[in-house]
């Protein structure tokens, strides 16, 4: 049957319906592969330009950099028994190996920040879709890898705006994948507790767990190191210090997840959820920690051993950003007991000094006073000097210090918040007396613990250093001579006046030495003479050795480097000498008369544990074994019978102890050396100037001052145990020995001066102390 025109016409019409529809689709499909391939092409060429740096991308990292990036690394100074002193730093940063990380520290950072790290290849694809899914219900979504976390870590500061966050997120995309190709994942793990940051300056995991837990990081324990995870989402929101509750709760956020992903069972949850936090905030900055006085005298040699220094590429080493470790002598157990005993005395001590002035200012004291000392005072002030820049009034100036301030001040019990004028400010604090301490091994000049003062937040000066006069303790010198010229101890000299004529030893005018005593006109051995510190026969025995330059020339082959005066009167201690050059001096006596020149830092090492420096012991021989010797038993009578005795009969100590006290004009100075085997210590004790003192010899003597600290410290040191000073070990004795040093048959009875002749520990009475008129 045949189909009409408008039968066929119909059918046409939907052939070309068909067609055009067909047409339309193709050209719709083509479109998109058009689209689709120049998107991807786009997209290619995207990450080619991010991987090669063209255009407007800046050039990504190689492996290298990748590896050792240019993060700021801390300093670290170590103590000779591995103890972690302190740092110097811009960023709290510092390095750990992987196997120095715990598993369970790692299981904490992969259950709560990328479940899949072990699946993917630095991007978490189901990850992206799943945040994507989120963001468009309104509960927006992280889905960064930790291998791109690493990556923001190690290159991008914050993004200033949404354009640059994105090129920023591109780049961190294709450095993830550069990152999983090139490193294991324990490698990137690695590398990303290094450069995490979880605070405001705390850079890495390590600084972290010594910061918030005073730990290190192979030594945190599940709950620590899941507040350490938790810090990641938000290292101000959650920490622990600041804000201890969220803190908690993020914890648990991540124990949870570590529960979920069957990290940690569910015992193991209920178990550790519902512990509270527990800190051990130790933050290392410069005024907090143990040896802060020492730490400060590091970073002073360092900063000079970088300027003479140079990396392989010829640049200069920065003690800040370069992650140097600073090998050093310090035992931290007696660097801690010496912090300890130099604080429990001086509270005590301050006590007594402040009953004794009462509310007397000790620079208007009219036997010794100082009419210009609050004015002088005043201009060596910071506000004083600021003011003074600024061009302002004496008036205006004078008004300031008169109007009452807000500040905080230091007290033994912690700092006080008050309100006081500067003027009084200056008062208070001139007022507080100052000490320094330092001990060092003989044998290898290797010091153990030094203490500049007993707060360096507010005294930054450092007391080991400072040069003060030494009073009494620079007697063992001139004996020393003497001993070394034939003299035996138990030579007796007649304890009479002396005087040096004008002329004599070049002096300008005549000079007697006071010493007055209720042993005076008797002849004493010089054992006995040194041991009660009597000036007379030390005057004397100065005049037999032939004046004051051969003493000097000793002294300075013993390592005393300050200005010497050649005068009769340095035979009583008038020179200005640090407690270091000192202590220094007297290991020539503890060493079979080998002066060791202290030192304290053994190693340099970069960041990568590659040595830089060693550092030896500077030796010289500088007295014979015998007079060494002989020197150690006539300091021995000082702890036994003479000015020292307190050390047993008032604090208990045994065995061999050297030493001798000191005392400067008008109680200005307290000091005291000790010797024991194997160690050597000194104390002094005093004043910010020479009228703060004590008006009497009693409560200012070294004895009263100083030795005290030494003998808390020594007490400590022989009950702990590990330390290898023990109360039974002896002096090493010569082979030869051919100076008689048994003076017992020699003696002449004290029984009139003492009061109890049966105790051969009891204190001699006060006039017996050393004081000297220089």
């Amino acid at each position: 049957m045949e189909q009409s025109p408008n039968q066929n016409n119909t059918e046409t019409k939907k052939v070309v319906r068909k067609k055009k529809k067909r047409s339309f689709l193709q050209r719709f499909f083509r479109f998109l592969w058009i689209l689709f391939f120049i998107g991807l092409f786009c997209v290619i060429g995207l990450f080619t330009c991010i991987t090669y740096g063209w255009g407007p991308f800046e050039d990504l990292p190689t492996s290298q950099v990748l590896e050792n990036p240019k993060n700021s690394l801390a300093s670290e100074v170590y103590s000779i028994d591995g103890v972690l002193l302190g740092k110097f730093y811009i960023q709290d940063r510092s390095n750990v190996e992987f196997e120095d990380i715990p598993q369970h520290l790692i299981d904490a950072l992969v259950a709560t920040e990328d479940c899949r790290f072990y699946e993917h290849c630095g991007i978490d694809f189901y990850g992206l879709a799943t945040a994507a899914y989120r963001t468009l219900k309104g509960s927006p979504s992280g889905a960064s890898t930790i291998s791109q976390q690493l990556a923001k870590n190690l290159l991008h500061e914050r993004s200033r705006n949404i354009v640059q966050r994105i090129i920023q997120k591109l780049q961190e995309w294709v450095i993830a994948v550069g990152l999983e190709r090139n490193y294991t994942k324990e490698e990137i793990l690695r590398m990303y507790f290094n450069t995490v940051h979880l605070s405001s300056d705390i850079y890495g995991i390590k600084s972290a767990a010594n910061t918030f837990f005073n730990v290190e990081p192979n030594e945190l324990n599940i709950e620590q190191g899941a507040v350490l995870i938790g810090m990641l989402k938000g290292s101000t929101k959650f920490n622990p210090k600041r804000n201890p509750e969220l803190s908690k709760k993020r914890r648990n956020v991540v124990l949870g997840q570590m529960e979920r992903y069957e990290y940690i069972s569910k015992a193991e949850l209920d178990s550790i959820q519902d512990l509270d936090l527990e800190l051990d905030y130790l933050k290392l900055d410069h005024n907090e920690g143990l040896a802060t006085y020492f730490r400060e005298q590091v970073k002073k040699d360092i900063k000079a051993w970088a300027e003479k220094n140079q990396k392989v590429d010829g640049s200069k080493y920065d003690i800040y950003t370069d992650g140097l470790k600073i090998y050093t002598t310090i035992h931290s157990k007696m660097q801690r007991y010496a912090e300890e005993a130099a604080l429990m005395h001086m509270e005590k001590l301050q006590k007594d000094f402040d009953k004794h002035w009462k509310d007397r200012d000790p620079w208007e004291d009219k036997s010794f006073g100082d009419d210009k000392f609050m004015e002088r005072a005043i201009r060596q002030s910071e506000r004083y000097r600021v003011m003074k820049k600024d061009n302002k009034s004496q008036s205006e100036i004078d008004e300031s210090f008169d109007t009452p301030t807000k500040m905080k001040i230091f007290s033994y019990k912690g700092d006080i918040d008050t309100v006081l004028t500067p003027l009084d400010s200056i008062k208070y604090y001139k007022k507080l007396l100052r000490t320094a301490f330092m001990a060092v091994d003989p044998n290898t000049g290797h010091v153990l613990a030094w203490v500049g003062g007993v707060n360096h937040r507010h005294f930054k000066f450092d007391g080991v250093n400072a040069t003060n006069q030494v009073g009494s303790t620079f007697k063992p010198f001139v004996y020393t001579l003497a001993i070394q010229n034939g003299w035996s101890p138990c030579q007796k000299l007649k304890n009479m006046p002396i005087t040096f004529h004008r002329g004599e030893f070049g002096i300008p005018k005549p000079w007697s030495p006071r010493g007055s005593t209720k042993l005076d006109g008797q002849l004493l051995s010089l054992q006995k003479a040194l041991a009660n510190s009597l000036n007379w026969i030390t005057a004397r025995l100065l005049k037999e050795v032939g004046g004051p330059n051969p003493v000097v020339d000793l002294v300075k082959e013993m390592g005393i480097v300050s200005l010497l005066d050649p005068v009769p009167a340095i035979c009583l201690g008038v020179p200005d000498i640090s407690l270091k050059e000192m202590v220094g001096a007297y290991t020539a006596y503890g060493n079979q008369g080998v002066n060791v020149k202290p030192m304290y830092i053994t190693r340099i090492d970069d960041k990568n544990d590659h040595t830089l420096q060693r550092f030896a012991p500077e030796e010289k021989e500088v007295l014979s074994e015998q007079t060494a010797y002989v020197m150690l038993k006539l300091m021995e009578g000082v702890t036994t019978y003479g000015t020292g005795t307190r050390l047993r009969s008032k604090y208990g100590l045994k065995g061999r102890i050297a030493g001798k006290t000191g005392t400067t004009n008008n109680n200005s100075d307290g000091w005291f050396m000790g010797i024991v085997p194997n160690l050597v210590g000194g104390v002094w004790t005093g004043g910010d100037e020479k009228v703060i003192r004590f008006r009497s010899t009693s409560l200012g003597q070294g004895a009263n001052m100083a030795l005290p600290i030494w003998a808390e410290f020594m007490k400590k040191v022989q009950a702990d145990g590990t330390l290898g000073i023990s109360a039974d070990d002896k002096f090493e004795r010569p082979s030869r020995l051919n100076i008689e040093i048994d003076c017992s048959k020699y003696d002449t009875p004290l029984d009139d001066i003492l009061e109890n002749p049966d105790d051969p520990f009891q204190e001699l009475p006060d006039e017996f102390e050393d004081e000297f008129d220089n």
